[in-house]
């Protein structure tokens, strides 16, 4: 599948790889890593998670192609960076929420979740896993793709307007999905803060945000 995979954006390829399938990861997460012997040789190390074993060929390669391009970037030049198993792997992740099973959602989450999707969306998102994260002011919220699941900092658990205005941010992540230019992918557009600063008192809302604790602001949001 590596051969495969590079076949399709290099005309060379120096580099060994192997794949290895793990549940360690969350649901269709992965990595990759380039470690070199003392003889200078190159070799890939992709890590998936074991629910892409079941998962189409075209698809992974997709996914593998995708790892290649972010970390050999530097190193060597593709022919070309999108592949229609790049836009197999890309139509498959905006549809895996689909797929996801629904059986973590915090009651304290679900209030604040549906109050959001009634005031902002007609109620039109679909439920998602719900889950409260560590006690951050660094990583307030976070979307995955992968288990449809919102994750929010317990520093928010007491405090509505804040908690609701995360949720909602991360609610606009399941709406937008991400849009792909070349190698990035691109999770705020301009469409997605358009539609973030249709929160009621958003700018106020904001200056709380700001003055919260935080060392480092760009932080506050995984995505």
């Amino acid at each position: 599948m590596i051969l495969e995979a590079s076949s399709g954006l290099y005309a060379q390829f120096p580099f060994q790889g192997d794949i290895t399938y793990s549940g360690k990861f969350k649901p269709y997460n992965a990595n990759v890593r380039l470690l070199k012997n003392s003889f200078g040789e190159g070799k890939l190390f992709f890590g998936l998670s074991e629910e892409w074993e079941p998962v189409s060929r075209e698809i992974q390669i997709g996914l593998i192609q995708e790892l290649m391009l972010k970390i050999l970037r530097r190193r060597l030049k593709p022919t070309h960076e999108k592949t229609k198993e790049i836009e197999l792997y890309h139509i498959f992740m905006r549809k895996i929420h689909l797929a996801a099973p629904k059986d973590h959602v915090d009651p304290a989450l679900l209030e604040s979740f549906n109050r959001v999707n009634q005031k902002y969306f007609n109620e039109l998102i679909e439920l998602t896993n719900l889950r409260w994260g560590d006690e951050s002011y660094r990583n307030l919220g976070r979307y995955e793709y992968g288990s449809d699941t919102i994750t929010v900092s317990r520093a928010l658990a007491h405090d509505a307007e804040l908690l609701d205005y995360v949720i909602y941010h991360e609610m606009l992540h399941k709406k937008h999905k991400y849009h792909v230019a070349g190698q990035k992918s691109m999770h705020h557009t301009k469409a997605f803060k358009a539609d973030e600063a249709k929160f009621e008192n958003y700018a106020e809302v904001e200056r709380r945000l700001g003055r919260l604790p935080s060392t480092r602001k760009k932080m506050r949001w995984i995505f």
